[in-house]
């Protein structure tokens, strides 16, 4: 595959309330696909002023069009980005940048894009109880990581406004290498028209975006046995939130899970604990998953019923669950359990992507995302900000809806390494530590929230101590949020100045 950037005409029109001006072009009629292999690419430029880690500074936006091409010269897909460039810098081609994407496989960047990178922000009137109902809020983004880094938001075909075109088939891209090797060509692209080839790079990823980095971060170096070419695109770091690197199955998840679930009880008030704390209670809840609690799951039907009874009451202690529930379900608290199960005495089920948010226990559908009481809350809020940001801010004019996550389009064919479809528990881990091993100056960053129950703050902890990293080079950081860490003004806040941190830091190095 290859990437093109064609050279276009159009009209300059003044945004209004923007410093810059925008090149707009309207698309052709969809489904032609003549005219999709002659088109120009969209590009649309606007500006815009802010404060950002105590620093105020210009930036330039740039929503642009990349088309991957064939082998035969033909376009197969539309890639749409974001980028927002600190402007008028000095040394600006030697400042750092941090290409982000999400996850899914299959959602498009906007939950980064307007929840900590970006220069705008969606404000929730309420953190965890937000409004699900228009009008929606923007604000400025204080907390944007544009005082140390220029960011581009990647959406990956079938994603935000990216497209798969007539003739590109999903079999091409919808798959963890074919999904690497188009993200791998798009940023040496990106850095080759933008004259970036001296600026630090990172790669920030959440849920499967993880993934996604790990495999990119592997295949950067190129070689025979990764892209085929010697692309030598070395990274100064990786940044990973809600990592999905290793699913974890059998008995060690429910010791690693744990810590997740006394959070929750304790931020719901159904914790019995002498810790004053929140992190006192993790310590406590990981010190006893990493002892008692796992010496009890491997002995299974061997315990004995003391042992069995005392077990069993601490997990209800620190999980707030009834006793007989925790001996019913054999010490072995799913989250599915947990999440209804916690609050039922007052008929409400918490989040698993966020667990301080509640909805009522009835009536559910039992949509695994509809129905999460996190995302079926913080989800309107997160759509209807982008397309207020594109299309209101950054004057994008794309015909075409803004596709948050494609469900059964793209991560429905996704192609794990067992064919399209067909899900996979393999531990994607290694692809960093061969990555890190190839390259002694890489660093990797590992946040998680403490009320993330799909991607837990143990679970990360247990992928980072079993894994070959080099642990002077490996940062882990634990925030008092859910599966985005970045929900609420503290640990946003936090978030980022660790971020700084550790772009500062890797960049100096």
């Amino acid at each position: 595959m290859s990437f093109t950037n064609t050279p276009f005409p159009g009209k300059r029109l003044i945004q209004a309330g923007l410093l810059s001006l925008a090149v707009l072009i309207q698309p052709l009629a969809i489904g032609q696909q003549d005219d999709e292999q002659t088109r120009p690419a969209y590009r649309f430029q606007s500006g815009g002023e802010g404060e950002f880690g105590g620093k105020r500074l210009r930036y330039i936006a740039i929503v642009e069009e990349t088309f991957v091409t064939a082998a035969d010269g033909k376009r197969t897909a539309s890639l749409v980005s974001t980028s927002y460039l600190r402007e008028g810098g000095a040394k600006n081609e030697q400042r750092p940048v941090v290409f982000v994407f999400n996850g899914g496989p299959g959602s498009a960047g906007l939950w980064l894009q307007m929840g900590l990178v970006g220069p705008r922000r969606v404000a929730f009137d309420n953190d965890v109880q937000p409004t699900t109902v228009p009008p929606y809020q923007l604000a400025d983004n204080t907390e944007s990581i544009l005082d140390v880094a220029d960011v581009v938001i990647f959406d990956p075909p079938g994603t935000g406004y990216s497209r798969l075109l007539p003739g590109g088939k999903p079999t091409d891209f919808f798959g963890i290498s074919q999904d690497a090797r188009v993200t791998i060509d798009f940023i040496r692209e990106w850095v080759e028209r933008h004259g970036r080839w001296n600026s630090p790079r990172f790669l920030m990823g959440e849920s499967y975006g993880t993934v996604r980095a790990a495999a990119v971060a592997k295949l950067l170096a190129g070689g025979p046995f990764g892209t085929g070419r010697m692309d030598a695109l070395t990274l100064n770091g990786v940044i990973m939130l809600g990592q999905a690197l290793d699913p974890q199955p059998g008995e060690a998840s429910y010791a690693n899970d744990l810590a997740s679930l006394a959070a929750t009880a304790w931020y719901h008030n159904k914790v019995d604990t002498d810790s004053t704390t929140l992190d006192e209670l993790v310590a406590d809840a990981n010190q006893f998953a990493a002892t008692e609690y796992i010496r009890a799951l491997y002995a299974g039907s061997r315990l004995d019923g003391n042992s069995r009874q005392n077990i069993a009451a601490r997990l209800a202690g620190l999980t707030g669950l009834p006793l007989d529930l925790v001996l019913k379900n054999n010490l072995r608290v799913s989250a599915d359990t947990f999440t209804k199960n916690l609050l039922a005495d007052q008929g409400q089920e918490v989040g698993k992507y966020d667990s301080r948010f509640v909805l009522p226990l009835e009536s559910s559908g039992n949509d695994p995302v509809a129905d999460d009481p996190a995302m079926g809350q913080y989800v309107p809020g997160f759509v209807a900000a982008v397309n207020l940001h594109m299309r209101d801010e950054l004057g994008v004019t794309i015909d075409e809806p803004y596709l948050a996550i494609e469900f059964h389009k793209v991560n429905g064919q996704w192609d794990y390494g067992n064919g399209p479809g067909v899900p996979s528990r393999a531990n994607r881990s290694d692809d960093m530590a061969v990555a890190m091993r190839r390259n002694p100056h890489l660093y990797l960053f590992v946040g998680s929230g403490y009320y993330d129950l799909v991607t837990t703050s143990g679970a990360a902890e247990y992928m980072v101590a079993h894994t070959d990293f080099p642990e002077q080079r490996v940062t882990v950081r634990n925030y008092a949020s859910g599966h985005m860490p970045y929900l609420g003004t503290e640990s946003r806040q936090q978030l980022a100045d660790d971020l700084r941190e550790f772009v500062s830091k890797a960049t100096s190095q």
